[in-house]
C-alpha cells in the first residue's frame, strides 16, 4: 500500500499539480504518460529523436510511409483503455483492420500454412499439412488458453517486486509447463516438424528463441485467437500520433530533440532529469522508457546502480534485427500483409543467432506488406515492404557498416527467388536499419531489438522491476522490464504503474 511516507519531503500548494517526467516516447512511455495524466499528473515526455514513437517511429521516403518497428497489433483493448481514460474511443482517431489470415508461413520447400483465429480453418490447415494431427491443434490451444489465463490475464499487469511474488505463482507455472521451452512444449503436442515450427516461432516476435524461451510464451497463440491480429490504417504511426494527442489533451507535452543525460537523485529519490544541454527538469515522479540496461548503467549515478552494474554484463540480450524497407513500382497482389519466410534450418539458425552469434549464410525473414491492407502508404500502383531478418546482436562483433549492403542484397535475392519475382527490376526506394542503428538511434544495449531476452531467469521477478528498488519514485516501462516486449507487454508495463506509482494527491 502506498502511503504519505512514500512521498518526497516537500511542502507544496494544495492546488499544485504534481509533475511526472517520462524518458522516451515508445509505446510504453506514451501509455505511461496517458495513465499518469489521467491520475492528475502534469506529464512531460522527453524524446531524444526528432519524432515520437521510439522504435515505432515512421520513415517517409519517396512517397512511401514505412513503420520502422511494430507492425502487429494484438490485444487492442489495451489501446482502447487509454482512449477511454481520456473520455474518448480508439476509433475516434485510429482505424484498426483485422488480419485474415493473421499471417502466412512459407516453408523452405514452398509449402504454406495460413495462421488464423478460426478454429475450424486451423484444424483444416493442420490436417492438410499433416493428416491425422487436427486433434493436436485443440490440445495445444487448450494449453495456450491456460497459459494466457495465468501468464497474461492474471499476471501481465501485476508487479513482481518481491521474490515471494514469484514463489506464489511457481506451482501454476510448473503445472502448466512454464519450466519447459516453447519448442519443448509444442513438440510434445505435434509430430510434424513443420507444425512444430509454425506453433513455436512466436517468441521471435518478442526477441526470444523458441528453444530458450519459457513455454509461458505459448500464450501468444491464445492471445491472438481471442483478440485477433490487427493493422492500423496509416501505419502503426497512427497510434503514436493518437497517443500524443491524448497526452496533449490532458495538458501534457511530448518534446522531441530532448535527450536525457542523467536522472537526478537526491537522498535516494528521483527528483527529475538533466538534459544533455544542461537543462534540469524537476519532477515528483520519473518514468524511464529507455532501455533498462541504459537506465541502470548510464542514466543513474554510480551510487544508485547497486547490483545492476555487476549483473547486467552477464545478462542475455535479445537478438539483433536487420530491417530492409523498400518500395516497388509494381504490386504483388497475391502476397499477404504478413508473411513468414522460413529458411532451410530452424534450430541451427537460431543457435547461430543466439548462442554462437555468427551471421549465417541462410536466413528466415518476416515480410511486411502494408499496402495489402492500406494502399495509401505507397504511391498509386506501388507496393511498400519491409523485410526483417533476425541476426546476432552487437555482442557478435559484426561490422554492420561493411556488411549492411551485402546482407541487403542477400535478402533481396532470397525474396526474388521465392515470393517477389522481378524485385530487382521494380525497386524504387530502399533503406536499412542494422543492430548498430538500434544502438546509435535508440541507445539499445548491445544493439538488441527487444531488450533482455525472454528466458525464464529473466522473466517476472527476475526481470528489471517496474518500481526501481534502489531509487524511490523511479519507475520502468517498456520492453526491458516486466512483463516484456511486444505491444501487449509494453502496454501492460504502463498499466502496472497504476499499482505502484502514488496517487497525485500524495504530492499535492
Amino acid at each position: 500500500m502506498l502511503t504519505l511516507d512514500d512521498a518526497p519531503p516537500r511542502i507544496t500548494s494544495a492546488r499544485r499539480r504534481p509533475r511526472a517526467v517520462v524518458i522516451g516516447s515508445g509505446f510504453g512511455g506514451l501509455a505511461a504518460a496517458v495513465r499518469l495524466g489521467a491520475r492528475g499528473y502534469r506529464v512531460s515526455v522527453l524524446e531524444r529523436l526528432d519524432q515520437p514513437g521510439g522504435r515505432a517511429r515512421v520513415h517517409r521516403q519517396d512517397g512511401f510511409t514505412f513503420d520502422a518497428g511494430p507492425t502487429i497489433v494484438t490485444a487492442p483493448f489495451l489501446f482502447e483503455e487509454l482512449w477511454n481514460l481520456c473520455g474518448r474511443r480508439l476509433s475516434d482517431d485510429v482505424t484498426l483492420v483485422p488480419m485474415r489470415p493473421f499471417y502466412r508461413i512459407r516453408f523452405d520447400d514452398g509449402a504454406t500454412f495460413a495462421m488464423s483465429g478460426e478454429a475450424e480453418a486451423m484444424r483444416d490447415e493442420v490436417e492438410r499439412l499433416s493428416p491425422g494431427e487436427a486433434p493436436a491443434y485443440d490440445r495445444f490451444m487448450a494449453l495456450s488458453d491456460e497459459l494466457c489465463r495465468v501468464g497474461f490475464e492474471q499476471l501481465g499487469a501485476v508487479p513482481f517486486g518481491r521474490l515471494t511474488d514469484m514463489l506464489r505463482i511457481a506451482p501454476d507455472l510448473l503445472r502448466i509447463g512454464g519450466h519447459r521451452s516453447v519448442y519443448g512444449l509444442v513438440s510434445s503436442v505435434f509430430r510434424d516438424e513443420r507444425l512444430r515450427t509454425a506453433f513455436s516461432f512466436h517468441p521471435l516476435l518478442i526477441g526470444g528463441s523458441p528453444f530458450r524461451a519459457s513455454a509461458l510464451y505459448c500464450l501468444i497463440a491464445a492471445l491472438e485467437r481471442r483478440w485477433g491480429v490487427h493493422s492500423a490504417l496509416g501505419g502503426t504511426g497512427a497510434l503514436v500520433r493518437g497517443m500524443v494527442g491524448l497526452i496533449e489533451g490532458q495538458g501534457g507535452e511530448a518534446r522531441c530533440g530532448a535527450e536525457v543525460a542523467r536522472i537526478l537523485v537526491t537522498e535516494g529519490a528521483a527528483r527529475g532529469v538533466a538534459l544533455t544541454d544542461g537543462t534540469e527538469i524537476p519532477a515528483d515522479v520519473v518514468v524511464s522508457n529507455a532501455d533498462s540496461a541504459v537506465t541502470a548503467l548510464r542514466l543513474l549515478p554510480p551510487e544508485a546502480r547497486g547490483w545492476r552494474e555487476r549483473r547486467l554484463p552477464r545478462a542475455h540480450s535479445s537478438m539483433g534485427l536487420f530491417v530492409w524497407y523498400f518500395g516497388t513500382r509494381r504490386t504483388y497482389p497475391d502476397l499477404a500483409h504478413h508473411t513468414i519466410l522460413l529458411g532451410p534450418r530452424y534450430r541451427g539458425l537460431l543457435d547461430d543467432i543466439f548462442s554462437r552469434k555468427v551471421l549465417a549464410e541462410d536466413m528466415s525473414l518476416y515480410l511486411h506488406r502494408p499496402t495489402a491492407t492500406d494502399p495509401s502508404v505507397a504511391p498509386p500502383g506501388h507496393d511498400a515492404f519491409y523485410a526483417l531478418a533476425p541476426v546476432p546482436n552487437l555482442a557478435g562483433g559484426q561490422d554492420w557498416a561493411a556488411l549492411a549492403e551485402l546482407f541487403r542484397q542477400r535478402i533481396a535475392a532470397r525474396l526474388e527467388a521465392t515470393v517477389l519475382p522481378g524485385l530487382s527490376d521494380s525497386l524504387v526506394t530502399s533503406r536499412v536499419t542494422t543492430p548498430q542503428d538500434f544502438s546509435d538511434d535508440f541507445l539499445s544495449w548491445r544493439g538488441s531489438g527487444f531488450g533482455l531476452e525472454p528466458i525464464l531467469t529473466q522473466s517476472a521477478y527476475f526481470r528489471p522491476h517496474n518500481r526501481c528498488g534502489a531509487v524511490r519514485h523511479l519507475y520502468l516501462v517498456g520492453a526491458g522490464t516486466h512483463p516484456g516486449a511486444g505491444l501487449p507487454g509494453v502496454l501492460s508495463s504502463s498499466k502496472i504503474l497504476d499499482r505502484v506509482v502514488p496517487d497525485a494527491a500524495v504530492f499535492a
